[in-house]
């Protein structure tokens, strides 16, 4: 079980997943977390710098899809404005919604990545759904919760390979 928890790969940020590397692993699918992966969780618009990531990535034939665990207007609100597609409520680590998006998106499971920022919902769901897992930095730790359990993955965090 423990090895199911190791993400195959981490990052600072979302933005160092350049089209580069990610069709150097051949990547064309991104399934990514909404919350402190994207934006904090306030965070109600894609800044300019995601909506240029996100054209960049649509440029070189690489599609971006927001699979999140929140049942909000948010995550509706935010993949519109983002102009990609999401599901929310995804009972992530459960791995159907990301399988469900991936074959929506016409998409194997190893041509399929998936960032987020906890271990416990995002690298698990991934790595149970066969896809590729990587871990990014939260983008704000807001409260002691947030805190506990970015201390509680660092043992895992540890063993992920730099993404290059």
């Amino acid at each position: 079980m423990f090895s199911s928890l190791i993400p195959k790969f981490r990052v600072k940020s979302i933005f160092e997943l350049t089209p580069e590397l990610l069709r150097k692993h051949g990547i064309s699918l991104v399934l990514t977390d909404l919350d402190n992966t994207l934006a904090p969780y306030s965070g109600q618009e894609p800044s300019d710098k995601l909506i240029r990531w996100k054209n960049e990535l649509s440029a070189a034939s690489i599609d971006v899809f927001i699979v999140s665990n929140t049942r909000t207007e948010r995550a509706k609100k935010f993949s519109a404005l983002w102009g990609v597609p999401y599901i929310d409520g995804a009972k992530k680590p459960r791995p159907d919604a990301v399988k469900r998006a991936a074959r929506s998106m016409n998409r194997e499971p190893w041509e399929t990545l998936l960032v987020g920022d906890q271990i416990f919902t995002d690298v698990w769901s991934a790595n149970r759904a066969g896809m590729v897992s990587v871990i990014v930095e939260p983008l704000k730790l807001s409260n002691i919760f947030y805190i506990l359990r970015y201390i509680a993955e660092l043992p895992f965090r540890i063993f992920a390979k730099k993404f290059e």
